[in-house]
């Protein structure tokens, strides 16, 4: 490696401030790196890649305010010379393509080596495309199946479609929140990207076009038994 080569400028996405301070430690002692800066959302990744004009964003994917799937995608918009490798712990194949459609040019799951990191890094600047091993075999596994079901409303993330199914259901925001573990204020963040994405107003609205697509049937079944229709 050319030693008088100027650093790699990242820029740390993570809601976690235990993780974004491992991850900056980390990032420290890599020979030629050099941490710029730190956001907890989304919507800070964006304000902060704009001011700090980084070369790489390691952007999570679940964020409030803003999920990394949707800030990567206007990142890419906005900054395009400005590279985003996702680091996260979702490694299903929804989220892995949801990221890479949005525009991110590698995936990496937390845990993954220094080396590796290092690699990645110089990889993705370089304008190479990124997979790391673990999510590398999930890939594979799924283009390994028959591809014959289309996955309804694929412009939302893996977590938006778990929280519509349930809206679907019939299901409260708190009782959401109970079942996936969420704060009720991140349910309704996700609820309000939902309707944007969907370009919906209300819930009633947003639960016809769900049930419509197949999700929220076991809800469906519910209403029917309980007005006395037939199933």
């Amino acid at each position: 490696m050319n030693l008088d080569a100027d650093p790699i400028r990242v820029l740390i996405v993570d809601d976690h401030p235990v993780v974004r301070r491992g991850m900056g430690a980390l990032l420290a002692s890599l020979q030629g790196v050099e941490v710029v800066g730190e956001a907890a959302t989304g919507a800070e990744a964006l304000r902060e890649a704009q001011l700090l004009r980084p070369d790489v964003v390691m952007m999570d994917v679940q964020m409030p305010s803003m999920d990394g799937i949707e800030a990567t995608r206007r990142l890419a918009s906005t900054l395009p010379d400005t590279a985003v490798l996702v680091l996260t712990m979702f490694e299903d194949d929804d989220t892995v393509f949801s990221a890479m459609r949005a525009g991110a040019r590698g995936y990496l799951l937390k845990g993954a080596e220094q080396d590796e990191i290092l690699a990645a890094l110089h990889s993705v600047i370089a304008g190479q495309v990124v997979i790391g091993p673990g999510v590398a075999q999930c890939l594979i596994a799924g283009l390994g199946g028959t591809p014959d079901r289309e996955v309804p409303f694929p412009e939302l993330t893996l977590r938006e479609r778990e929280i519509l199914e349930r809206v679907a259901q019939g299901h409260s925001n708190g009782a959401i929140a109970v079942q996936l573990g969420l704060a009720p204020k991140t349910v309704g963040n996700h609820i309000s990207a939902i309707f944007a994405k969907l370009r919906v107003a209300t819930r009633a609205e947003v639960i016809v076009r769900a049930r419509r697509a197949g999700l929220g049937r076991d809800g469906a079944a519910a209403d029917r038994r309980r007005d006395g229709g037939p199933e």
